[in-house]
């Protein structure tokens, strides 16, 4: 069964979308361009008076675990001063979720703040280095939420602060089911902005408990719900981390925790010690990501300009040097750059960049990933007649050869590449490729997490780059769709669907061209084969006393060949 969801801002948010300029084309945009204003400015006040190069190079020395042990190699040139951190142990793994993720919150961090806030209380807020919306007291944050809805938020919290676990969910889904109801906000303040924070705020709390009880699976259903509708909270995506982390799914948790890295700073964040736990959770799970793995190895290589094709040929060269084992195919990402924990410093904007490369152990795994990176949308399949309906035995055949090995990877490369500049929601597509080919595969209850997921990760896009009107449309359809899919209503003609659709019938029509091309060569080779099999034959016939045709030409090159 779908657990509850907000619908109301379900409906809200591809009604925003579909305004375009109100919300993701202006008024969103816009707001996320006056955060980072904002963050800077506070950022700058915050360090008045001190020396910005003492500040890197105490940031340099701070402890953070490596990249890779062995498979994996950072490649420092002369114009980066970053040193290999250590590895962080699981104990300090343990000690930052319990003071970032399981933390008993009280003031519910409001995705917009609420207009009566005054620059006072702003910056008050923002020297605690909390980021979420404003940073207010229990009374002004609990004056927006309904009275009954409150009393039941502190029996829950009650439960939870006794360790009555079980007991604090059954409080908490209480209080989900009376958003679903519309009974959320007060009376004279009701704003779908509201009603979504405060869901998303209860969403967290169900999230913390079920990884308390150890159930990260009943978890993160919730956890995605939470950044759908609150995605400007940094521990939202933190406590997905979390929750990726206990699912042993590392590669997932790193970007989570990159995006709540970014989101800490875009909201305002300046508590130093926040950030660098945050970047030691990141640089952990990417390190966890990569022990994980054998089927491909890793080398990131920093630059400061384009990397032309010779650059390219040397990384190539470098990472068959250094990783031998792994070189049936070799792969360097081709779209965006990387940035890793160490090295990302998000006010400098943009922070030190790399290359991504992969090599692998299976050729056709990499190959698949090759021809995909080649398409501005991305496509989940490699069948070659687009025209007929999957079933289900080509769907199963295709995970088990090319699915389940290829998607790690694709998590992999996301977990340090905060924005996609080709197409913005290339992630978002990918994880809804990913949910229509586990619908035919019949595995429904996975099916919705990934539709979750991927909603969070479009609900997220706006706030980490710009996008175009176009690409404004683009996500709009596909929350749309993805909402209707996650109501029950069939799959067919979703926004997901028809691109890949398209992008298969590219690679059809490519493929009839190359073989058509192709075909052509060999009837010409084989013609002219032919041509000179016929004539050789004529010539060695018995009988035959004529002597072999010269041409003219042929006879003067012999004569002026043999001349003294």
């Amino acid at each position: 069964k779908q657990p509850i969801v907000l619908l109301d801002r379900l409906d809200y948010i591809p009604e925003a979308m579909q305004e375009g300029k109100n919300h993701l084309g202006g008024g969103e945009a816009e707001n996320t361009e006056e955060r980072k204003k904002m963050a800077k400015k506070k950022k700058e006040k915050k360090s008045k008076g001190v020396d910005r190069a003492s500040r890197k190079r105490k940031s340099g020395n701070n402890e953070k675990p490596a990249v890779k042990t062995e498979e994996t190699t950072l490649e420092i040139d002369n114009q980066s001063n970053l040193t290999p951190p250590s590895h962080i142990p699981v104990k300090s793994l343990m000690d930052i979720e319990m003071e970032l993720v399981y933390t008993d919150e009280e003031d519910i961090p409001f995705e917009f703040p609420a207009p009566m806030v005054s620059s006072s209380t702003e910056s008050s807020g923002c020297d605690s280095g909390e980021a979420a919306a404003p940073s207010t007291s229990r009374g002004s944050s609990w004056t927006r939420v309904n009275e009954r809805l409150q009393w039941i938020l502190q029996e829950g919290s009650t439960c939870y602060q006794q360790n009555n676990y079980a007991g604090a969910v059954e409080k908490f889904s209480g209080a989900l089911e009376l958003c679903s109801k519309g009974i959320a906000t007060a009376a004279f303040r009701s704003c779908s902005e509201d009603i979504s924070s405060i869901a998303s705020f209860i969403e967290t709390k169900l999230v913390i408990c079920y990884l308390k009880l150890r159930k990260p699976d009943d978890a993160v259903n919730h956890a995605h719900r939470s950044i759908i509708l609150n995605p400007a909270y940094f521990r939202n995506h933190l406590r997905q981390a979390a929750v990726f982390r206990c699912l042993e799914r590392y590669s997932e948790a790193a970007r989570s925790t990159m995006i709540a890295d970014y989101m800490y700073w875009l909201t305002g964040g300046t508590e130093q010690h926040t950030s660098k736990l945050i970047k030691q959770y990141w640089q952990a799970m990417i390190d966890e990501a990569i022990t994980k793995e054998v089927s491909f190895s890793v080398m990131y290589t920093p630059f400061t300009a384009d990397v032309k094709a010779n650059k390219r040929n040397e990384i190539r060269d470098m990472f068959v040097k250094k990783h031998p084992n792994y070189s049936e195919h070799i792969y360097t990402d081709p779209h965006g750059f990387h940035t890793l924990p160490q090295a990302a410093e998000w006010p400098s904007l943009p922070p030190q960049q790399y290359l991504l490369t992969l090599g692998f152990r299976n050729k056709h795994i990499g190959k698949i990933l090759e021809r995909w990176s080649s398409k501005k949308l991305p496509i989940f399949s490699d069948r070659k007649s687009p025209f007929c309906p999957l079933t289900k035995e080509e769907a199963k055949r295709f995970w088990d050869n090319t699915g389940k090995k290829i998607v790690p990877v694709m998590d992999f490369i996301r977990s340090t590449k905060l924005i996609d500049n080709i197409c913005p929601c290339s992630r978002g597509i990918e994880k809804l490729h990913y949910a229509s080919l586990l619908g035919h595969l019949q595995r429904d209850e996975e099916k919705s997490q990934v539709i979750n997921q991927a909603m969070a990760e479009l609900a997220t896009l706006p706030y980490l780059q710009e996008i175009s009107q176009q690409d404004a449309k683009l996500l709009q359809s596909l929350m749309a769709d993805a909402m209707d899919t996650l109501e029950g209503r069939s799959d067919e003609g979703r926004v997901w669907n028809k691109i890949q659709k398209i992008g298969l019938i590219e690679d059809y029509l490519y493929q009839v061209e190359d073989n058509y091309l192709k075909n052509k060569r060999q009837r010409i080779a084989r013609t002219e084969r032919m041509k000179r099999t016929r004539g050789t034959q004529q010539n060695n016939r018995p009988g035959n006393t004529n002597p072999p045709f010269t041409s003219p030409r042929d006879m003067a090159t012999q004569q002026t060949r043999f001349t003294p």
